[in-house]
């Protein structure tokens, strides 16, 4: 086995995580308004704690939602992912629901809706982007396995395979890798899953499910070892989860939502918002070229950060960082030529206006196939930049 150069941890969480169910809200929101007016602009957050959810933030639309449509998305989305039952303490059929939402402020949407002229970003900040050639999907294995364990886990609760499991769970694996920088064994998987009362006094159950049904489905088997260790329910029993056993937030899982920690994150938070806002957006073109540079054969691994002033179109700045792996080439002028980065040019080329931003928030941002984002449709333009 090569020797070990470093060990890298990421985590992902399911669903019912009560942060990523206050992410769903929000964007199964944003998606009600857009469905009606795509330019309207969102910025909807939400909380929940056992048995209340509050929505609250700000909206500038031409969609007629009633406060009563609200809650029944809220209630629907609630529901559907898994939150269905009164003995959970948080029942989207009976749970409190607050709605707080109001008009976006005339200060900030003046910035940003400039008639004929270019949209203004919607606030300022740095946003980054990433991939890496280590993974097929170009993303930092850590979290792209992180995320697949917790998807699975979801899939396997949804059909029934483990009657038992609840909604909330969270996986963390940490990687061993070579001193040049490939992946050479787990050095740690972390599982931790709600379930029902049938299964408190019943772990050991439970763990050998776990590791059949969910590890053997989705770990290479080559990179488990006798080394490698395994936590699953660590604390033991895993009964009371979700929004009861703790509040939950928009925008607190803002690291599981990008790379796991692998890269830089500029600390915006990506649900209920709407494609002006680019500390979604932009995080979200940045992605796209970073994965295009790499998908060109331009780097092994590329990081993008773009910088914006609210109400202004253009980006301050652009930065391109291929951590040694690159060609000898102006990339900050590649990505200027060849990528749109105002708001407007953002929201056009990733079609932002006809995304149902709701699965984002539930199975991932980066690194899932189908998402505009992540194609590679620029690669084959990159590579006249490669030098023979």
């Amino acid at each position: 086995m090569n020797k070990i150069g470093r060990t890298f941890t990421s985590e992902s969480v399911t669903q019912g995580h009560p942060d990523k169910v206050a992410d769903i809200i929000s964007d199964a929101i944003l998606d009600a308004y857009m469905a009606q007016d795509k330019n309207s602009h969102i910025a909807c957050e939400t909380c929940v704690t056992t048995d209340f959810c509050m929505v609250f933030g700000e909206i500038t639309s031409s969609a007629h939602i009633s406060k009563d449509e609200i809650e029944k998305i809220i209630r629907d989305t609630i529901i559907e992912i898994g939150y269905d039952n009164p003995a959970l303490k948080f029942d989207g059929h009976t749970c409190e629901i607050e709605n707080r939402l109001h008009e976006q402020s005339a200060d900030i949407n003046q910035g940003v809706d400039r008639g004929e002229e270019e949209t203004g970003a919607g606030d300022q900040g740095m946003m980054f982007g990433f991939a890496t050639n280590e993974t097929e999907s170009l993303m930092p294995f850590p979290i792209d396995l992180a995320r697949k364990l917790t998807n699975k886990l979801t899939e396997l609760r949804e059909s029934g395979e483990i009657p038992y499991l609840r909604p909330d769970g969270k996986a963390q694996v940490s990687v061993n890798y070579d001193a040049e920088g490939n992946v050479v064994s787990l050095d740690a998987v972390v599982l931790s899953t709600q379930h029902d009362e049938s299964m408190s006094e019943n772990q050991e159950q439970l763990k050998e499910d776990i590791r059949e049904k969910l590890f053997k489905a989705v770990i290479p088997q080559e990179l488990m070892s006798e080394d490698t260790i395994e936590h699953i329910n660590p604390t033991g029993k895993f009964e009371i989860g979700g929004p009861h056993g703790d509040a939950g937030l928009t925008g607190r899982k803002i690291i599981v939502d990008t790379y796991g920690g692998y890269a830089r994150h500029g600390g915006g938070a990506f649900s209920g918002k709407d494609g002006t806002k680019v500390d979604r957006s932009a995080c979200y073109m940045a992605r796209y070229i970073a994965k295009n540079i790499v998908a060109s054969g331009l780097a092994e691994k590329c990081e993008i950060q773009l910088s914006y002033a609210i109400g202004v179109a253009e980006p301050t700045s652009v930065m391109v960082d291929t951590f040694g792996t690159g060609a000898d080439v102006d990339f900050e002028k590649i990505v200027r030529e060849n990528f749109k980065l105002t708001p407007d040019g953002i929201i056009e080329t990733l079609g932002l206006r006809d995304v149902t931003f709701k699965q984002t928030a539930k199975y991932g941002h980066f690194g899932i196939e189908g998402l505009p984002w992540e194609e590679t449709d620029k690669a084959e333009d990159l590579k006249k930049y490669i030098k023979n």
